[in-house]
């Protein structure tokens, strides 16, 4: 009996069309992938939810995979399997990744060796699966291209999801001044357990006036932004000369007056994890490995679902009142 012929199946969430959660389709009959060389195959134990995840299945993205397709890239499991030439990895590992060839709504996920990392015994895999995009964009968005540095203020906008924790943590343990924003008094306690110095609730009308009163003359340095669409001209007001405005995410249009640019000198910088080179990957990966090393690098898992609930995972991760840490999926 050929190898191809036992094979064993495995339960998946499948997308045969874009549109609404509804697309999202659990099947209980996909076939497990097999590692390609420089490959590994990991038996997914958690797996994060990105609202990245729900504009591509949506179809409304730049990027379109081909239908069908398995969604989501920020798994944490134990490698199952490694193709040829992988010496970094071993059968019985705990790992977490970055990104996925298979997808990773799934029991097993196949990954490029160079895009899974060692998840250290002090994480467990719900936190495994909160690491990969949250801090790796939120290390690219604050260094690689916001080039904060120490002593300079930092404005998280939509800082109780799980880029804005990351981007806390990060920036307090880089010495920065940290403020950020939540929609809810809970989110507005983690985020302050989280290492922002103060936080404001964006749902007050005068919120915007109570950070300024917090930053003075100055203004804010560098602001991380979640929600651009909304938040953009705002935040113009906010920062200081030569600040920098970081467009994490966005949800639509927006009008703004470039005038305001121009009287500070500001800037407006987009930030794609996925147009990162191999160099920057490795940075942002050493940096977040370094941080779970010191301890200063701790996930904050928020809500959970099991595989059968994706579809509700989809609907709250954009329609929810405020979040509080990393949505992800159990398996």
């Amino acid at each position: 009996v050929t190898m191809a012929a036992t094979r064993s199946v495995m339960r998946a969430v499948r997308v045969f069309e874009f549109g609404g959660p509804e697309v999202l389709k659990l099947q209980s009959d996909v076939l497990v992938p097999v590692p390609k060389e420089n490959q590994v195959l990991i038996k997914v134990h958690a797996c994060g939810v990105n609202p990245v995840e729900t504009y591509i299945r949506s179809g409304t993205y730049a990027r379109k995979p081909a239908l069908p397709y398995t969604p989501g890239s920020d798994v944490a499991g134990v490698i199952e399997s490694v193709g040829e030439h992988v010496t970094a990895f071993k059968k019985g590992d705990r790992v977490f990744t970055l990104e996925t060839v298979s997808g990773g709504y799934a029991e097993y996920a196949v990954a490029a060796a160079n895009r899974v990392f060692p998840l250290p015994d002090k994480l467990d895999f719900r936190q495994g699966a909160a690491i990969g995009v949250p801090y790796f964009t939120a290390y690219r968005a604050l260094f690689q291209k916001g080039c904060a540095k120490a002593g300079e203020s930092v404005l998280v906008h939509g800082a109780s999801g799980g880029v804005g924790l990351a981007a806390c943590q990060i920036a307090r343990a880089c010495g920065l001044k940290v403020l950020g924003t939540a929609g809810t008094e809970e989110g507005m306690n983690v985020i302050l357990r989280n290492g922002a110095h103060q936080a404001f609730n964006h749902r007050d009308p005068n919120y915007t006036e109570r950070i300024k009163a917090c930053t003075g003359l100055g203004g804010v340095d560098i602001i991380i932004e979640m929600l651009s669409n909304v938040n953009l001209d705002a935040d113009l007001q906010l920062l200081s000369c030569a600040g920098r405005v970081m467009v994490v995410g966005c949800r639509g249009r927006i009008e703004i007056n470039p005038r305001d640019t121009m009287s500070k000198e500001s800037s407006i910088i987009g930030v794609s994890l996925f147009l990162a080179t191999e160099e920057e990957r490795r940075e942002c990966a050493t940096a977040v490995l370094d941080g779970i090393e010191a301890g200063w690098l701790k996930p904050v898992v928020g809500l959970e679902y099991p595989l059968e609930k994706v579809a509700e995972a989809h609907e709250d991760i954009i329609c929810s009142s405020g979040a509080r840490g990393k949505m992800v999926l159990l398996l």
